[in-house]
Formats: structure tokens, sequence, C-alpha cells
């Protein structure tokens, strides 16, 4: 089978689909282009895509009998991958769960005592050579131990960073999911996002991308949260309404936000880096060797199940 791989990856995971694929492996860094993503569904047998890999309708559109029969995604997201469409020209599609719990995790937490301790600050301030030493009054910021967790989104990852936050700091946890849920430590789901919101001092979204989550947190959830409060996004960038955050911020609506992904990625709002109290990362969620690892095998995993006939592991 020919296999199409959009990127490159860890060479663990490209020797595995060489050991079983005739492999094509695309140089650029960059998502598929137009013309690309078409090629990719008419020339090859199955296509290991990643993030910004846009498979739209549109494109499955203009290939009404494509030749690939898998998209094996690299990552837990797949919102740039329109299933329905791609389930309606006979083309699966995967993904990598699990295997991003706990760096992602690890990410929102890096981002909370960023924002909280102010050290995006701080170290912009060494840099510049403007520190003049120690003082006790100097960049006081949030002590986060014994302080309340807000979870919007409380699925692998949602639980795995209100495990770290609870265990770890001592916090309390509340919570907003669409379904019920039952956890391993005491938390409370809450109604509503908004009331999740108003008593959180450090809020955090964890939830999937897509058309049903776009700007599902905005105005209304700002509105809710205490000035003191902190905002920490490690989901999807469109979940978020940028603009509404933005002027959240600026009129002092909470205290500051940490961001690994943004809506229009790559491009980040000038608004955002002119602010001393956002943190901005550049998607680094599961950016570790061994984890990316483990996202590529677990994609190859799904591959090799495809073309020996076996029921997808990871099918979405």
């Amino acid at each position: 089978m020919k296999l199409l791989i959009t990127r490159p990856l860890p060479d663990p995971a490209i020797a595995a689909a060489q050991a079983r694929f005739d492999v094509t492996i695309r140089a650029e860094t960059t998502p598929l282009s137009p013309t690309e993503l078409r090629a990719a569904l008419g020339d090859f047998d199955v296509v290991l895509p990643t993030l910004g890999d846009l498979f739209s309708a549109e494109v499955f559109s203009d290939v009404p009998a494509p030749r690939a029969k898998l998209l094996a995604n690299f990552g837990v997201g797949y919102n740039h991958i329109d299933v329905a469409a791609a389930h309606a020209s006979g083309v699966a599609v995967t993904n990598t769960p699990g295997a991003v719990t706990d760096a992602t995790a690890d990410i929102a937490i890096t981002l909370m005592l960023m924002v909280a301790r102010r050290a995006g600050e701080g170290e912009r301030m060494v840099r510049a050579g403007t520190w003049h030493g120690w003082h006790p009054t100097q960049m006081l910021g949030l002590h986060v131990s014994g302080k309340t967790l807000g979870v919007i989104g409380m699925g692998r990852i949602g639980q795995a960073i209100a495990h770290r936050c609870h265990h770890g700091f001592g916090m309390d946890v509340v919570f907003q999911n669409r379904s019920p849920k039952t956890l391993e430590l005491p938390a409370r789901q809450l109604p509503t996002m908004e009331e999740v919101a108003a008593q959180a001092d450090v809020l955090v979204v964890s939830v999937p991308g897509g058309a049903e989550t776009r700007h599902l947190v905005g105005k209304p959830i700002f509105d809710a949260m205490q000035p003191h409060a902190i905002f920490v996004n490690t989901a999807r960038g469109d979940v978020v309404d940028e603009a509404a955050l933005i002027a959240a911020l600026q009129a002092g609506q909470l205290a500051g936000a940490g961001l690994d992904v943004y809506e229009f990625e790559p491009a980040v709002p000038q608004a955002l880096k002119e602010m001393e109290n956002v943190a901005l990362l550049p998607h680094l969620g599961t950016a570790a060797l061994e984890v990316r690892t483990d996202m590529g095998l677990m994609a190859v995993d799904n591959l090799i199940a495809f073309a020996e006939g076996r029921p997808l592991p990871n099918p979405v």
C-alpha cells in the first residue's frame, strides 16, 4: 500500500511505517495545500495527516472516488477533517487518544503557573536588564495552592489536569461537562459553564475542537469570571472567541490568560502579544519526543490494522 505521511515524524514512527508500507514523506512542515489535499486522496491508499491538513467536505466532493481509504490522523484532535464527508466517501478516520493526555495536562499546568506567578513577565524583565534586585512587594502573583480549579470539558485531559491540581496543589475542583461524570477525586459538577467560571480561580478549557464547540467560551464566560482569576486554553484555538477574550483582558474582567492554541493559528493577535499578563506558547501541548513518537506509532498501528483487515484501534 502507498502511504503519504504529510509532515516529518520522529524516526521510530517513520521506521515502523516503512517496514510495512511504500512510504512517501512530505518534507515540508506546513499544512497540505489545496492541491496536495486532493492529490493525497487520489494518489495514495492511506494517508497519515495531522493538524492543519484541512480535509474539508469540499475536498472530498472534488475527489468523488478517492483511492485513499483511511486518514490515520496524528493527534487526538481531528477538527481539521470533516469526518462525516470522509465516511460518506468511504474513507475511515482514526486518531491517537491516550498518548497525548499527560503531556497536554502538563502544558496546562505550565501555563497556569506561568500566569499565576508572572513567570513570563519576570523572565522578560531579567533578559531586558531591568531587574534591580529582590524586594518584598515585587511582582506579586496568585498563590494557586488551595484555590479553586474550574474545568470545562472533563474528558481524559480535563481529568488529568484536575488530578494534578487537586493532588499537587490541594485545589478544589468544579467542572462542567456535557454528560454526568464521576471522578476519582473530590469534584463538583455544576450545571453551567458560567457557574464554573464564577467559582474558579483558574479556569481551564479542555474540549474537542470542531463546529459544535466553536466559540464555546466567549463573553458570557469571561463576564462571569472573578477579576483575579486566570484562563487557560490547551484545547483548540477556535473553542475560544479570541476577540471576547482580548476585550475581557483589556477591561480587567480577569487577571490573565495562558494560551497554547489560537483561533487563527499560527496568527496571534498583536493585542495578546502586547499584554504582560498573557503567557503565549507555540502549541507545545504534545511537544516531547517520547510523546510524539508514541503518537506516530499509534497512528501506524491504525494503518497496519487497516491493511490487515482488522478492526481499527482508534476509529472516529
